[in-house]
C-alpha cells in the first residue's frame, strides 16, 4: 500500500470557478454568505472571486466588493483569500482591495490560451514577466490550464506542460497547479504527469485542479494523494469549468471529496457537517441540481 499523506491542503475555488458559469447574477450578499459559511467550516485556502473583465465573466462584475469584504472581515483569522487575474489590470486591482495571493492562468496548450485569454503562451509569459516585475510583493501560482487535455488540441504533451513550468519558474514561481481544464485526465495519467513534474522541479509547490466532468475526479485525486500531491482544489457542489473550454462542465465536488479524505483518515481542516450549510445555501438560492454527491447524501438530500 502506497503511503498516503496525513493531511492536505483544501483550495476552495467554487466563488471563483463554480460561480463564473451561472448566468444569473448571484447577489453580492449570496455570494458573501457562501464564503462565511465554508470559512465557519474551516475553509482557510479559497479563490473568492476573479478579476476579470465583466465582458468577458459577467458574473464577476463585483470582484472588488467581495474581495474587500471577505479581507475586511477575516484578514485576522487565518484566511489565506485569493483571486484569479487575467493580466497585470486584474493583478493590480486584486492588490488595491488587499488581496496578496492571486493564481495567474496558462494554458499549456496554445489554442486554448487563446480561447480563453486571447494571448499566445509567450504573450501570458511575457505579462507574467510584467507583473512578477511591477508587483514583486504579489504571490503568483501558476494554474496551468489544459495540463491533461485540451478541447481544441487533444491530447497535450507532458513536455509542453513541463516547457510551461520551466519558463514560470524562471520568474520566480514556486507554486504550481495542474488543471485538468476538461475533466478528461485518467488517473494513470494523473499519475504520470505529476511524477513527471515533481522529478524534474523538486523546489515547487504543486497541487492538483481535477473537474469531475467524466466521473473520474475522485479516483484522479487518489492518484494524485499516492503520487505525492497534497494540495487539491474543489468546488462547492461540483460547479464551475471553464466558460471559454466545450465540454468542461463540473469540477470535483468539495464536500465529496472532503467525505472521501476523511473517510481515509487525511484530515483537511474543514468540519464535513458545517460545510454542508454553505452546499444548502448553494442548492437552495444559486443551483438547485448540484453534481455533487453528498448534498443528496446527507440530511439536506431529498432521501
Amino acid at each position: 500500500m502506497i503511503a498516503l499523506p496525513k493531511n492536505i491542503e483544501f483550495v476552495e475555488v467554487g466563488p471563483r470557478d463554480g460561480f463564473q458559469n451561472i448566468k444569473e447574477f448571484i447577489p453580492t450578499q449570496t455570494k458573501l454568505a457562501v464564503i462565511e459559511k465554508m470559512i465557519a467550516a474551516g475553509v482557510r485556502t479559497m479563490e473568492v472571486t476573479s478579476f476579470v473583465h465583466p465582458k468577458a465573466i459577467p458574473q464577476m462584475v463585483d470582484a472588488a466588493e467581495v474581495a474587500k469584504a471577505i479581507v475586511a472581515n477575516y484578514q485576522d483569522h487565518g484566511l489565506k483569500a485569493m483571486a484569479l487575474v487575467p493580466n497585470l489590470t486584474g493583478a493590480k486591482k486584486a492588490y488595491e482591495c488587499g488581496i496578496k495571493e492571486v493564481t495567474y492562468v496558462i494554458s499549456a496548450s496554445e489554442k486554448h490560451n487563446m480561447a480563453n485569454i486571447n494571448r499566445t503562451r509567450e504573450q501570458s509569459l511575457a505579462d507574467l514577466q510584467g507583473i512578477t516585475a511591477e508587483m514583486p510583493d504579489l504571490k503568483i501560482r501558476i494554474g496551468v490550464a489544459t495540463s491533461f487535455g485540451c478541447p481544441f488540441l487533444g491530447k497535450v504533451d507532458y513536455d509542453l506542460v513541463l516547457s510551461l513550468i520551466e519558463a514560470v519558474v524562471g520568474y520566480g514561481v514556486d507554486s504550481i497547479i495542474l488543471c485538468d481544464t476538461i475533466g478528461i485526465a485518467n488517473p494513470k495519467q494523473v499519475s504520470e504527469l505529476v511524477t513527471a513534474v515533481k522529478e524534474k522541479f523538486k523546489n515547487i509547490r504543486l497541487g492538483l485542479h481535477l473537474h469531475d466532468t467524466r466521473g473520474m475526479g475522485l479516483a484522479n485525486t487518489l492518484a494524485g494523494l499516492e503520487a505525492g500531491v497534497t494540495i487539491f482544489e474543489t468546488s462547492v457542489g461540483g460547479l464551475g469549468g471553464c466558460p471559454f473550454a466545450p465540454g468542461a462542465a463540473g469540477n470535483t465536488a468539495s464536500e465529496d471529496m472532503i467525505n472521501m479524505l476523511h473517510a481515509m483518515d487525511i484530515a483537511t481542516g474543514v468540519d464535513l457537517d458545517q460545510y454542508l450549510e454553505a452546499v444548502k445555501i448553494v442548492r437552495e438560492q444559486i443551483q438547485p441540481v448540484l453534481t455533487g454527491h453528498m448534498a443528496y447524501a446527507c440530511k439536506y438530500g431529498n432521501v
